[in-house]
């Protein structure tokens, strides 16, 4: 199911690569020299911060699937353990 949210939405990657590409431009207009270099470095920054970003919600996104799947098997686990006892309770009872 959030596969398919995702496929809803424009690619986040798609949008900050043309966004990149647009800002490289300007600054191949930009004057003096050094200012350009600066710019470029700065862009180049941003580009690292920008994978680092990207490479962290992947692990926190891959980090919070598993552990909602944790979450269900211990609820099972629980839910089951909790029957066993009731059935036990019963034939004590008896």
């Amino acid at each position: 199911m959030r596969s398919n949210q995702m496929k809803d939405h424009t690619d986040p990657t798609r949008a900050t690569d043309a966004a990149h590409s647009a800002i490289e431009q300007a600054i191949m207009h930009c004057e003096p020299v050094g200012l350009r270099v600066k710019a470029i470095e700065g862009l180049h920054l941003l580009k690292e911060t920008e994978a680092r970003r990207q490479r962290v919600l992947e692990v926190v996104q891959e980090a919070l699937s598993q552990l909602r799947l944790d979450v269900k098997y211990l609820i099972f686990d629980v839910e089951a353990t909790r029957r066993e006892r009731d059935e036990l309770k019963r034939r004590l009872g008896e």
